[in-house]
């Protein structure tokens, strides 16, 4: 899904953003939740609810599980300056946390066309929720949720955040496991 958020676009600069893990539900410009089936062989199934959500400042991911839950948020966090780490591993209950964070700075033509493209995937996929921020089509966050490989109890999500203005590019990926 893609949408125009209807905000000003405040986070603007790439090493504004940072990380926290178990921060409490923020104000949301778009919201897309999902059920997911995740297949633990044997026949056996574990059901798994994430909520994508795109916020002023960027993201926000909440999973459920008959396990407990966990909530990351990517965001300008007022107060905050705890800088994005590049990696992270922690234990969530009994589930296991994993976060990398990687900034690419683009020359001018390959940024325009890099995000265009990323758009498009995160679009036209459906477990995507992308959102453009006004005043440049290059200005967005985009997340893609999808379940871990086949006979994994796990949910896996990437995110981007695109910075124009500075031809950055951040990129993060997650890997949620143990949901069984």
């Amino acid at each position: 899904m893609l949408t125009t958020l209807q905000t000003a676009y405040t986070d603007t600069r790439a090493g504004d953003l940072a990380w926290r893990l178990g921060k409490e539900p923020l104000p949301a410009l778009a919201v897309v939740d999902l059920d997911l089936d995740l297949d633990l062989g044997a026949s056996r199934t574990s059901r798994v609810q994430v909520q994508m959500r795109l916020l002023g400042a960027s993201h926000q991911v909440l999973v459920e599980a008959s396990g407990g839950g966990c909530s990351e948020t990517v965001a300008c966090l007022p107060g905050s300056r705890t800088p994005l780490p590049l990696g992270v591993a922690e234990r969530v209950g009994d589930w296991e946390y994993e976060f990398a964070a990687r900034v690419e700075t683009l020359p001018r033509g390959a940024f325009a066309g890099r995000a265009q493209e990323l758009l498009a995937l995160v679009a036209e996929h459906p477990n995507g929720l992308a959102g453009r921020f006004p005043g440049d089509p290059n200005a967005f966050t985009a997340m893609l949720v999808q379940r871990g490989p086949e006979g994994g109890a796990e949910v896996q999500w990437r995110t981007w955040h695109a910075y124009p203005q500075e031809r950055r590019l951040v990129a993060t990926r997650t890997r949620v496991s143990g949901l069984a």
